[in-house]
């Protein structure tokens, strides 16, 4: 009888498993820098959506900026809309706000990654509070990631809005040595170019 070789031992495969978990945590936590000019084209790559990752040991510091061809009351209703976060984003799959006190509540979340068959599902419940119209403060209460604060901001430049996020998140556990700035930067650029998509959309 032939017996198939394993083709990842138990330590590979927690070690990928951690890692998809964390980078996938993160672009659940992260809440959002480009020319007023950027092309149509690039707006619909998402070329012009600058992100810029640097990394001190387990914590990571990102800060993001992009343009967007919309009032401040479209983009609003989108960066907020975390009851249908789960139809705009494509690794959401449940989002919904939770113990709302005015401009204050949380946000449970649902996330997925997927590793070749594999789907690998997360959850996160962060405390945000609004500064309506202006800025949007994210802190995380719980999840995989030891800590995640960022704070987006909006601004109107005269018929074009321009997103800013800055913020720093601490991954925890052997793990986290797998994640790069690369990988964030991607996943990151990501998540805007589809929150742009929708924002142009309505």
């Amino acid at each position: 009888m032939v017996v198939a070789r394993r083709l990842f031992s138990n330590d590979d495969f927690r070690h990928h498993y951690s890692m998809m978990k964390l980078v996938l945590t993160l672009i659940a936590a992260i809440a959002f820098i480009a020319s007023p000019i950027a092309t149509h084209a690039a707006q619909t790559s998402g070329r012009d959506i600058t992100v810029n990752v640097e990394r001190d040991g387990n914590a990571f510091v990102v800060s993001t900026e992009l343009t967007v061809a919309a009032n401040v009351d479209e983009v609003w209703a989108v960066l907020t809309d975390f009851d249908h976060m789960a139809q705009i984003l494509s690794n959401v799959d449940a989002s919904q706000i939770a113990n709302r006190d005015g401009n204050k509540f949380e946000v449970i979340q649902k996330s997925h990654a997927n590793a070749g068959l594999l789907r690998i599902s997360l959850d996160s419940v962060r405390q945000v509070e609004l500064s309506p119209k202006q800025e949007i403060r994210s802190h995380l209460l719980k999840g995989d990631l030891k800590s995640s604060d960022f704070t987006t901001r909006v601004a109107d430049e005269g018929g074009v809005i321009k997103i800013t996020v800055h913020g720093k998140f601490v991954a925890g556990g052997l793990s986290a040595s797998a994640i790069t700035p690369e990988s964030v930067e991607s996943q990151t650029r990501r998540q805007y170019q589809e929150l742009r998509e929708e924002i142009l959309r309505r």
